[in-house]
């Protein structure tokens, strides 16, 4: 297994090198640089000028490519023009909020999919499995944009259960358990919405599992031997049907984190979502760059996350 996480980690490095180049000349060729629009009127051109050339925004696209990889190979990942503070230095304070949310909404996901994706298979025909179909075609169909305001509209605005913005309450004390409680308020909202989103493939999975399982040789002899029913379900085809779930877990956790602009904007909450919406407008490309190559490596430890799950839950599986 060790050989296996080396290899994938030696195949990474070439990876990220080809994806930090894409994002940063994609970055470079939009319009405009970090000095568009913040520049005082009364400021002459030639001001305007000095000012790029000393920040460096006038090399070549090469020049400032290989000036920023050398410095983020050490750590260093810039300044960000419009916050005037280090770069890894802002993402650090928004990463915690983003991961949070993630995992809850992780959590969230899976109580609600295994339990409904297993009882939809079991009972396949019935009228709930019926209504777990139309519950999946609703939650497919709806966009993520549309269900996060109305979420905010119904629970934060009409019935005011959950707070409409921000990560935390104002003037609480950093590290009480008062603290702790507000943080939990304000991403139970977000992390409702998306983790029944993103059910739909779950249960769909482990629906389809569960119905090919039941007419399998292993569950007939299970029957035959007088195995329990529930244990039947629980302990072997469960097991079965798993395999295609849990080979999709990192790439569930680590989308979650770099997917979460949409629903991060729409509910104010101060995560990475937020601040990469935030650097594209404001043209901040140290910050931009830098959320896009975290967001890549994410993706790439998420394929590397899922093999490692996959060599656990079947051992007969060998990755070449």
């Amino acid at each position: 297994m060790w050989k296996v996480i080396l290899r994938r980690i030696l195949l990474m490095i070439p990876q990220i090198l080809v994806l930090s180049l894409i994002v940063f000349i994609l970055g470079s060729l939009m319009p405009g640089d970090a000095l568009t629009g913040l520049i005082d009127p009364t400021i002459s051109a030639d001001q305007i000028e000095n000012m790029r050339e000393s920040l460096g925004l006038n090399q070549p696209w090469y020049v400032r490519y290989v000036d920023w990889m050398s410095k983020a190979i050490q750590g260093d990942f810039g300044t960000s023009f419009a916050h005037k503070m280090p770069v890894i230095q802002i993402i650090g304070q928004r990463i915690t909020n983003t991961l949070w949310l993630s995992l809850f909404t992780v959590i969230i996901t899976y109580a609600i999919a295994l339990p409904v994706g297993l009882l939809a298979g079991r009972f396949h025909g019935t009228r709930f499995d019926r209504v777990v179909n139309f519950f999946n075609f609703l939650t497919f169909a709806i966009p993520t944009f549309v269900a996060s305001l109305l979420m905010l509209w119904v629970f934060g605005y009409t019935l005011g259960w959950f707070p409409t913005r921000g990560s935390v309450g104002t003037g609480i004390p950093v590290g009480t358990f008062e603290y702790f409680l507000s943080k939990l308020h304000h991403m139970a909202l977000p992390a409702i919405t998306i983790g029944v989103l993103s059910t739909t493939s779950t249960i769909q999975y482990l629906r389809a599992g569960v119905v090919d399982a039941k007419s399998q040789d292993y569950v007939r002899t299970a029957r035959a031997k007088g195995v329990p029913e529930n244990k039947i379900y629980s302990k072997h085809i469960f097991r079965n049907s798993m395999l295609p779930i849990a080979q999709g877990m990192g790439y569930t956790l680590t989308g979650l984190i770099s997917g979460s602009v949409i629903t991060e904007q729409i509910f104010t909450y101060n995560g990475m979502g937020q601040l990469f919406i935030s650097s594209i407008v404001g043209r901040d490309y140290t910050v931009m760059t830098t959320l896009v190559l975290l967001f890549g490596l994410m993706t790439l430890f998420g394929t590397l996350i899922s093999d490692i799950i996959m060599i656990f839950v079947d051992p007969r599986i060998r990755i070449e």
